[in-house]
């Protein structure tokens, strides 16, 4: 009886050693990659209990969550020569957990890699300007170039943002510089508009006084209605522009003096002697 009991302990015991050697769990955002005695099995393993032979098979946890890997600044030259200091973020998910494992020893830091060598290739490709305003096309560019090997390794890239772009700071001042010059451009070139567009309003206002008298004179007693409803003490009488032109006419121009400097020498001569007698 002893001896029987004895070995139901032992087997329990077996098992439940078994079980722990044995039985592992995947979780949801996981998937398993057995290698028996070496060899990786084709089939993944999905989510909850796997049984694996305890010495035969190793098991290998690959997440298939998105990772969001950030990118070190890099510094560099502009294609216009400027000097540049750019960091990104790339976001990456495995789609192939055998690939993953078999390929390559260590994808994350091959995507990296890959991405450092990418980040510097698209800066010395691209102006000051593309950088600054058009990154939706340089990030799409740099995705297909991290994307390429990253298709052989088993990892699919999701999403390439470049986050930020550091100037020199002299740079920045000859920026803000040309900023204001292209503002002051805008702004004179509005006002000349605008005095274009008064001008022709007021080339047609009067030809249509010329056409018709009568608005003339409306307008100057709407002029002096103005006039008087700002200062009252003020009193504006209009007198017409056509009288002052009709008395200049009238009036007779007076003659000049024109004398030769020899008359004028003998007219003071004689005005001398002249002075002479009546002493």
């Amino acid at each position: 009886m002893n001896a029987l009991v004895a070995v139901l302990i032992g087997i329990l015991a077996a098992t439940a050693l078994w079980a722990c050697l044995s039985v592992r769990i995947v979780r949801q955002f996981e998937r398993g990659v057995i290698f028996r005695f070496g060899r990786v099995r084709p089939k993944t393993i999905g989510p909850g209990l796997a049984v694996i032979l305890p010495i035969a098979d190793r098991l290998h946890k690959v997440s298939m969550q998105i990772v969001t890997l950030p990118i070190p600044a890099q510094d560099g030259i502009t294609r216009d020569n400027v000097t540049v200091r750019v960091d990104a973020v790339i976001y990456f998910r495995v789609v192939d957990p055998v690939r993953v494992i078999v390929d390559v020893q260590d994808y994350g830091s091959a995507i990296c890699q890959v991405a450092l060598a990418s980040l510097r290739s698209i800066i010395g490709k691209s102006e000051l300007d593309d950088l600054l305003s058009n990154r939706e096309r340089l990030n799409q560019g740099l995705e297909l170039m991290i994307d390429s090997p990253a298709v052989d390794w088993g990892v699919h890239i999701d999403r390439v943002e470049i986050k930020d772009v550091v100037l020199p700071e002299t740079m920045k001042r000859s920026m803000s510089r040309q900023a204001e010059a292209e503002r002051e451009r805008r702004s004179r070139v509005i006002t000349a508009e605008g005095e274009l567009q008064a001008s022709e309003k007021l080339a047609q206002a009067a030809e249509c006084m010329a056409a018709h008298p009568a608005a003339l004179q409306l307008r100057l007693l709407q002029t002096v209605v103005e006039v008087a409803a700002e200062k009252n003490s003020t009193l504006v009488l209009p007198f017409p522009v056509e009288l002052l032109r009709f008395l200049e006419r009238a009036t007779p121009a007076e003659p000049e003096l024109r004398a030769e400097p020899e008359q004028r020498v003998g007219q003071e001569q004689r005005l001398g002697q002249e002075q002479g007698v009546l002493r």
